[in-house]
C-alpha cells in the first residue's frame, strides 16, 4: 500500500463529486452558485420567508384588530379543583402558596377562581379575582372569597 492507491472506508463518502474543489471534478468555477449575486457570496443566508422577490405571505395577509398592551391575563381555577385540593391535602386555606406547591399554576400567575364544580368544604380562598358564580358557592358553604 502507498499513497497512490489510498482510498476512503466503504460507506465512508456519499457524494462522488465535491464541489468547489477544481476544474477537474466536474463541479469547479462558480461551484454550482451561478455568476455573481448575493447567492454566490460566502456568508449568504436568506431572511425567514423570503420567496425570492415575490411579496412574502406575512406582508400578503392584512392586519387588523387591536391588542391591549394592559391586558391582565388571569388562570383559572374551578371550584372543583379547589374542594379536590381540600380534600386530598386536608386544607382550610388556600392562597396562591398552596396552587403553586400543587403545581397548577406558576409564581408570576394572577389567578381567577371559576364557578365550575361542586364546593361542600368549607374554605378560606385567596385570589386576585373571583367569577360571581364562584363567590356565590364559597360564600354559600360559610367559607370566604378574599380578593388579593
Amino acid at each position: 500500500m502507498d499513497l497512490s492507491n489510498l482510498k476512503p472506508a466503504k460507506g465512508s463518502t456519499h457524494n462522488s463529486k465535491r464541489k468547489g474543489r477544481g476544474q477537474g471534478s466536474g463541479k469547479g468555477g462558480t461551484s454550482t452558485k451561478g455568476h455573481k449575486g448575493a447567492q454566490s457570496r460566502s456568508g449568504y443566508s436568506r431572511k425567514i420567508g423570503f420567496e425570492g422577490g415575490q411579496m412574502p405571505l406575512q406582508r400578503r395577509l392584512p392586519k387588523f384588530g387591536f391588542t391591549n398592551i394592559n391586558r391582565k391575563e388571569f388562570k383559572g381555577i374551578n371550584i372543583s379543583t379547589l374542594q379536590y385540593l381540600a380534600d386530598k391535602k386536608n386544607l382550610k386555606d388556600i392562597d396562591i402558596n398552596t396552587l403553586i406547591d400543587a403545581g397548577l399554576i406558576n409564581k408570576n400567575a394572577m389567578v381567577k377562581i371559576l364557578g365550575n364544580g361542586n364546593l361542600t368544604a368549607k374554605l378560606s380562598v385567596k385570589a386576585h379575582a373571583f367569577s360571581k358564580k364562584a363567590k356565590e358557592a364559597i360564600e354559600a358553604v360559610q367559607g370566604t372569597a378574599n380578593v388579593i
